[in-house]
């Protein structure tokens, strides 16, 4: 019992009513399960407000798919009407495309004109202005877009437009001149040639997307023998001289060497080529001129035979093949079907493996198989909507791959006469190689990738591409003897070698980016335009706009050597797959046929 009064202890009697408690505590868990439904019927309401606002988005957005749908079709029916009216016309009306920019003496130089398609400003030395998207149209101004202009049709003369806002960030490149009759190297003059005609672009592929380049200014061609229509004056001695850092790029920066500061043994000097000699690295490698095939127009593609007997040219309007032991030319392959009077760039060339055939490719969107010892074309395959820019052949003997502005590669079946595969990407494709194995088939993008498919499937098995990647279009690739490299040369004037990832199964679908860049070859002083490798891969060889060829060591990704033999662009390179010579094409007008040999 407690002391104090009014105190219960421990063992004290329970509280009055404990039933009036217990419903108090059930009308509060009431009153907070009441007021938490309430909450959840607001969130419902607002749950369905938002889903119903989606809808309204959804149902707008399909309504605008489907006005832009319509607005597509009738746009597609414009063109078409447009073309159809053109082709009955004969060509644009006067105006439509601008006329030359007159500068300099009033009369007008010869110019060697690329044609429509890619490469024309690359030649031009406007690929900034050529990579660049057409402007949008102007409405009730112009139509949608004009086609190109067909072969041979003169346009009037309009008044000349201003020049394009971005010209400017292509200045004319200053590279070492090769020697000229009097001496080492030879002065070009120094007035600077008028630009030529600007001719139109390849069109907009029919299926939207950002459009493939523009064609510009043709290249002005100087009038004194041997003067490079790229460079309108010789380089100082001050920008001559200056070699990059050391490191890979300073050691491979043979393009900077002045040849007449450097000593005998690291230089080879003659008529009118000569070559420098890395002196970071062993010199193993000797090179020499062996023929000088002489064409009428810019040379763009350069191919052996598999048996090295024999040395394809493409052209203006003809394909041409070349003896490699005499340089004698044995076959002139012309289509006579076409208009005589206007430009028809050969973009590529392939023999078949047996040696038979010569696929060629051109800007009239055809590929005609050539039946060598008859001159008579056995197949011509039909499709592509855009200039054709590189061919190859598989060792099947059957299949040819083709690649086009129009953003798409083709397999063909010269046995069949039929299309078998088509592979489309998100812009145009400059170039494409068939593994050796036949079983792949290797792509070059303007989107700065280069993507392997398998050819049996069409599965993308590879996208080469990312931090380690090109910075800017992709115009070579070629495969390794071995079928497990991948070397590709770009805009950004770098090489770059690829390892592939393993094979897949035939009906399995791979994961994609499974290749890796290796090594980067840095050096080149503009585009590279050409990248091969050598028959026992020990070499990869490169041509580019800074008119070099360079020899790089696949392992180290050292050059080992710069040759300087043309007066222009080295459009195309490619090793004979016997070895020991290589082949070049360039701007000048000219093919080179050249050996390359072990001095170690």
């Amino acid at each position: 019992m407690s002391m104090y009064p009014g105190h219960r202890g421990m063992g004290g009697a329970p509280p009055a009513n404990p039933a009036a408690r217990f419903n108090e505590l059930l009308d509060q868990l009431r009153n907070e399960f009441e007021q938490q439904m309430r909450q959840n019927q607001d969130y419902d309401h607002q749950i369905r407000d938002h889903i119903s606002e989606m809808q309204a988005i959804r149902d707008r957005v399909f309504s605008m798919e489907q006005t832009q749908g319509m607005l597509k079709q009738k746009y597609e029916e414009e063109i078409a009407m447009l073309r159809r009216q053109l082709d009955a016309r004969g060509g644009p009306p006067g105006g439509m495309n601008p006329p030359p920019q007159h500068a300099g003496p009033s009369q007008q130089p010869p110019s060697l004109s690329m044609g429509s398609g890619v490469f024309g400003a690359i030649m031009a030395g406007q690929a900034g202005q050529a990579l660049a998207p057409p402007p949008p149209p102007q409405p009730e101004q112009q139509p949608p877009h004009m086609p190109p202009a067909p072969p041979g049709i003169q346009q009037g003369p309009p008044p000349p437009p201003p020049p394009p806002p971005h010209q400017a960030a292509f200045p004319p490149q200053q590279y070492p001149q090769p020697p000229g009759p009097s001496g080492f190297p030879a002065q070009p003059p120094q007035s600077t040639a008028s630009p030529g005609p600007k001719r139109g672009g390849i069109g907009r592929p029919p299926h939207g997307g950002p459009a493939t380049p523009q064609i510009n200014t043709p290249i002005p061609y100087n009038s004194g023998p041997g003067q490079s229509p790229q460079v309108p004056t010789h380089p100082t001695p001050e920008n001559r001289m200056q070699p990059h850092p050391s490191g890979p790029a300073g050691t491979n920066a043979l393009s900077d060497l002045d040849p007449e500061r450097l000593p005998n043994h690291v230089k080879k000097v003659k008529d009118d080529w000569w070559a420098v000699f890395n002196q970071s690295v062993p010199r193993v490698l000797d090179v020499d001129l062996v023929h000088t095939l002489q064409h009428e127009s810019v040379v763009c593609c350069v191919r052996f035979s598999s048996d090295g007997k024999y040395v394809a040219t493409g052209c203006n309007r003809s394909a041409q093949i070349y003896d490699v032991t005499t340089g004698e030319k044995v076959c002139i392959l012309q289509d006579d079907s076409i208009d005589l009077n206007g430009d028809l760039y050969i973009r590529s060339v392939c023999f078949s493996p047996d040696g038979k055939y010569l696929a060629t490719g051109a800007e009239d969107k055809l590929i005609r198989v050539w039946d060598i010892a008859s001159k008579q074309i056995r197949n011509t395959f039909q499709g592509h909507e855009q200039d054709i820019y590189s061919l190859d052949f598989a060792r099947d003997g059957h299949t040819i791959a083709s690649g086009s502005g129009d953003r798409t590669v083709r397999l063909w079946d010269i046995e069949t006469g039929s299309n078998i595969l088509i592979l489309t990407i998100e812009d145009g494709v400059t170039t494409v190689a068939i593994s050796p194995d036949a079983k792949f088939v290797a792509a070059g993008s303007l989107d700065k990738s280069v993507r392997v498919w398998d050819i049996k499937t069409g599965y993308l098995v590879e996208r080469l591409e990312g931090p380690d990647g090109h910075k800017d279009s992709v115009y070579s690739v070629a495969f390794s003897p071995s079928g497990r490299e991948l070397v590709s040369g770009s805009l950004d004037k770098t090489i770059k070698m690829w390892e592939l990832s393993a094979p897949r199964g035939v009906n399995q679908q791979p994961p994609l980016k499974g290749g890796r860049c290796t090594k980067t070859f840095e050096g080149h002083r503009d585009f590279v335009l050409s990248v091969a490798l050598t028959p026992d891969n020990q070499w990869v060889l490169s041509g580019s706009k800074d008119r070099g060829v360079q020899f790089w060591d696949p392992r180290t990704g050292q050059t080992q050597l710069m040759l300087q033999g043309h007066k222009n662009s080295v459009i195309s390179v490619a090793p004979s797959p016997q070895g020991n010579f290589f082949a070049t094409g360039s701007g000048d007008t000219r093919a080179r046929i050249w050996s390359y040999t072990r001095t170690a």
